[in-house]
């Protein structure tokens, strides 16, 4: 039986979100399904199977959105999917916030605000701190507490939050929240992942079993 594929799931996915969640992925040796990308995304839960068995190695980051779409639209549907598909690992989710008007929301285990603090609190668009506990309001999050996940990581809009979390600083917010689930969930990405390496070389290591 082969071994499953330990994911992230994020749940925005527009250009910002995408450029920031690679920097991330880059920054603690994953890798990230950019054509997850879109909003709403487009691609469906076997479409991303696909991709993500076709990643050089774990952790792969997965973006997920519904662009604002009351109920579950195509990105909670594919991130349905995912989360229960029996070669998938699911380690931990990335809850983003927005300042929807469909009151949607789920309940989160921690938040990460701007400043790169965790706090119990809900975090607004912005990255700033709300006044309810273990509650996070956003587009894309109207099914994860059917998921039963291991932990989910509330943070602002993903590549913005004033620049806080721009690509171009290395998406210092959404990293955070990367390296937290991946140190709650006990992996190691030494022990998974290989160096970068040229385009066109093949790479040879194999994982540790």
């Amino acid at each position: 039986m082969s071994e499953k594929r330990k994911i992230i799931i994020i749940t925005d996915g527009d250009e910002y979100a995408k450029r920031s969640v690679e920097r991330a992925a880059s920054e603690v040796g994953g890798r990230c399904i950019s054509l997850s990308h879109g909003n709403p995304t487009m691609l469906t839960g076997p479409d991303m199977i696909q991709l993500i068995k076709m990643a050089p190695f774990d952790p792969v980051l997965v973006m997920f959105d519904d662009s604002g779409l009351i109920g579950e639209g195509f990105g909670e549907s594919a991130m349905k999917y995912i989360a229960s598909h029996k070669d998938i690992e699911v380690l931990g989710l990335i809850a983003v916030a927005s300042n929807t008007r469909q009151n949607e929301w789920t309940r989160v285990d921690v938040c990460i605000d701007r400043d790169g603090n965790l706090t119990p609190y809900g975090v607004d668009k912005n990255g700033v701190p709300e006044l309810e506990i273990g509650k996070l309001h956003g587009d894309t999050v109207y099914c994860i507490d059917q998921l039963h996940l291991p932990i989910v990581v509330g943070v602002g809009d993903i590549g913005k939050m004033d620049g806080r979390d721009s690509a171009d600083i290395g998406a210092p917010i959404t990293k955070k929240a990367v390296e937290l689930i991946l140190e709650r969930s006990g992996f190691n990405t030494e022990e998974y992942n290989t160096p970068y390496i040229e385009e066109g070389m093949e790479d040879h290591r194999e994982r540790e079993q």
